[in-house]
């Protein structure tokens, strides 16, 4: 009897899991071979809370995993206008639902401000975990980064 129970909350938490979206989206007219840099915007690393900054590494690392080179956002003055137009900005979001978790990393064009890209992953242990839910999502997204900007 509880075989049969663990095995259907099994069966349960594996459906509910796979009902995540991790997708990207990209600009019909981006030539996303083009960059070559990203920089992150909007970035509050050293405001935001101490238990939080392991998520904001993995982020980091999720676009280091890619062929983009991160610059810092006080350096891209000394980029060339070459290197400029090759530059992506980064924002991120986290959205923390009781159902999932979901990690959104947009992509614009510095030059134009126009949005090329956004990669969005999703995870969920069915409120379990939200630490574990996170940590998925990241996964998550990192994969759609490392697909929509390979090495």
């Amino acid at each position: 009897m509880n075989k049969v129970i663990v095995t259907f909350l099994l069966l349960i938490g594996i459906v509910a899991s796979s009902c995540t979206t991790s997708k990207s989206v990209i600009s019909q007219k981006a030539d996303l071979s083009r960059y070559e840099y990203a920089s992150i915007i909007n970035n509050d690393t050293y405001h935001i809370p101490a238990q939080l900054m392991e998520y904001e590494i993995q982020l980091f690392d999720a676009i280091e995993s890619s062929r983009l080179k991160l610059v810092n956002d006080r350096r891209i003055g000394e980029l060339s206008p070459n290197q400029q137009s090759k530059l992506l900005m980064v924002k991120y979001g986290v959205d923390i639902l009781e159902e999932e978790s979901v990690v959104t990393v947009n992509f614009i064009d510095y030059l134009t401000g126009r949005p090329i890209a956004s990669c969005r992953g999703a995870y969920t242990t069915l409120g379990f975990s939200v630490s574990a839910d996170i940590r998925g999502a990241i996964k998550r997204v990192a994969k759609q980064i490392a697909e929509t900007f390979p090495k």
